[in-house]
């Protein structure tokens, strides 16, 4: 009866007590709780009987010291997590969007928010912690989840790819721009690689593993072990047929670790494949002694979904641009007025060519960084993952190809929006009554939209049938905000680049004057290296251009 009182009285008071009031509670009410069950075991008189006291007293106070020595430690570790997160935090909110420009910080915010705090969580619930889990609890679902991190993970293969950049540039936090530097550790590798794994990736398991391994090598400690990563790295070697090399793994995984239950299996079964295989080529050679490192290259980027996928990443890196000086010699500049509008007369607005034919412009001055400052304070509570329009269907719908967030405002949100649209409508020349809302869209941590058509094609008659205002002759695209790396528009079929440039905007039209599309219009946005990419466009329609852009006497007029 006495332990269970004690036990009541010291659960009464741990929700107040301070951590060293409760050792010092936990102290007294132990050494209370042995006294009064001793009182009660009267039968235990002789010296003989009494000993056995002694040694059980012994083992309580062992206990009790093990339990101050968890709890001690435990506050330190919550101590040290505490120190490390609060420079970060004073570091990431005296600039969160400078901070988040680079790819790494994002990932691991997104890492953080849905591992490490999970952690801590769970470190805390060991002992009462009221307040801390229920503060916890409330942000928790405003936390992002595991597909999130996955997400940024991928984000980061996504640029990895495109800027073909190896996994050290980007663990050691060498990219151009930045402002905020970060590392990946060991762990964070082999998180990145296991992400990929789990996706059937191997070719970017195999890079990630390799570099966690490097780092391991290299002396920096890590929760993963080397065996760990030997277990991931043999399997996805092996996948990417590299069994050579997969044997030298997996002996080294057996060497790293005798007693693992897979390893002995896999290296018969890969012995056995090479030895086959050796036999049908009627050779003797054996596995390599030595591993030499596996580098960005030495295995062959699995090809997918996307023809020009080549063409659009180099561009994206700005290679392959085939503005060559003939065709400079045809750009020019000059004032626009729109037709002598009369709001551009005493004002017109700077133009410069950017590419021939088909001809965009570019529009310098478009926006004022109070404009921008508006627009983006209107957007950022309705962003929302950024849709495409199915082509059968017509219905809006998410897609892997377009990586952004995006926020539709109309003319009666604000009177900067519906100036905005008056002087698109201005400067082309063309209606905006037909046409889309503004979209506003902003790509973070990989953003992208990889190759495709602002146009309805014939195959899809009924993309904008919904909207009863013809397909989409002519894009209109500000550019919100620089962007450090990466984040241009390209277009792959002639090879032009467009960099974002804060304030300009860049206009073509999709459609020829016979109403047929212009397939050479097929564009991207490349992924954003580091910075934070903020654009809005205007999708103008055809219906109500009829004497604004009349149509020609040939197809492609």
């Amino acid at each position: 009866m006495a332990l269970k009182s004690c036990k009541l009285i010291y659960r009464g008071r741990e929700g107040s007590a301070t951590r060293e009031k409760m050792k010092r509670w936990m102290l007294c009410l132990t050494v209370f709780c042995c006294y009064s069950w001793w009182a009660e075991a009267e039968i235990f008189t002789s010296i003989g009987q009494m000993t056995d006291l002694i040694f059980t007293e012994q083992q309580l106070v062992q206990s009790l010291k093990e339990y101050i020595q968890a709890e001690e430690s435990k506050l330190a570790a919550i101590k040290s997590w505490a120190n490390r997160l609060d420079a970060l935090t004073r570091t990431s909110t005296a600039d969160p969007e400078g901070y988040l420009a680079h790819p790494v910080n994002a990932y691991k915010l997104m890492k953080r928010l849905n591992t490490e705090w999970s952690e801590l969580e769970n470190m805390v619930l060991q002992d009462p912690a009221d307040g801390f889990i229920s503060n916890i609890s409330v942000h928790r679902q405003y936390f992002p989840d595991e597909e999130d991190e996955k997400g940024a993970a991928k984000a980061l293969m996504r640029l990895q790819d495109t800027y073909k950049l190896d996994p050290e540039s980007i663990s050691k936090g060498r990219l151009p721009g930045v402002k905020f530097n970060a590392v990946l550790t060991v762990d964070d590798c082999y998180d990145m690689g296991k992400t990929a794994y789990n996706e059937g990736d191997y070719y970017h398991t195999v890079l990630w593993m390799q570099q966690a391994l490097k780092q391991l090598d290299e002396g920096e400690e890590a929760v993963v072990t080397k065996s760990d990563v030997f277990d991931y790295l043999s399997y996805s070697v092996y996948q990417m047929g590299d069994i050579p090399r997969a044997i030298e793994l997996t002996r080294r995984l057996v060497v790293a670790d005798p007693n693992h239950q897979r390893a002995g299996g896999n290296l018969r079964y890969f012995e056995k494949l090479y030895a086959k295989e050796m036999r049908e080529r009627e050779k003797t050679e054996q596995p390599p002694a030595t591993e030499t490192p596996i580098e960005l290259g030495t295995y062959d980027r699995p090809p997918d979904y996307l023809p020009e996928r080549e063409t659009y990443e180099a561009l994206c890196r700005g290679e392959g641009v085939k503005m060559t000086i003939q065709r400079q010699s045809r750009l020019f500049c000059r004032y626009q007025d729109g037709n002598r509008s009369p709001r551009l007369l005493l004002a017109p607005v700077k133009e410069e060519d950017e590419w021939d034919s088909p001809h965009i412009v570019r529009y310098l001055d478009v926006l004022s960084d109070v404009e921008i400052e508006k627009i983006k304070e209107l957007a950022k509570p309705r962003l929302a993952r950024a849709t495409v329009r199915d082509p059968k269907s017509g219905v809006l719908t998410v897609a892997n190809y377009r990586v952004s967030k995006s926020a539709w405002l109309e003319g009666e949100d604000d009177p900067v929006i519906a100036r905005v649209n008056q002087r698109i409508e201005d400067i082309t020349g063309l209606t905006v009554e037909t046409a889309e809302l503004l979209q506003v869209a902003n790509y973070g941590v990989g953003g992208q939209y990889e190759p495709h058509y602002d146009f309805s094609r014939k195959d899809e008659p009924d993309a904008f049938k919904s909207l009863g205002t013809g397909n989409r002759v002519a894009t209109f695209l500000n550019y919100m905000s620089d962007v450090e790396a990466g984040g241009a528009t390209v277009f792959p079929d002639f090879g032009a680049a467009i960099w974002p440039r804060k304030g300009t905007a860049v206009f073509w039209y999709n459609l020829f004057r016979s109403g047929e599309g212009d397939y050479r219009t097929r564009h991207a946005a490349c992924p954003v290296l580091v910075g934070s990419k903020w654009v809005s466009n205007k999708w103008i329609h055809e219906r109500g251009q009829e004497f604004r852009r009349p149509c020609g006497l040939t197809e492609v007029d």
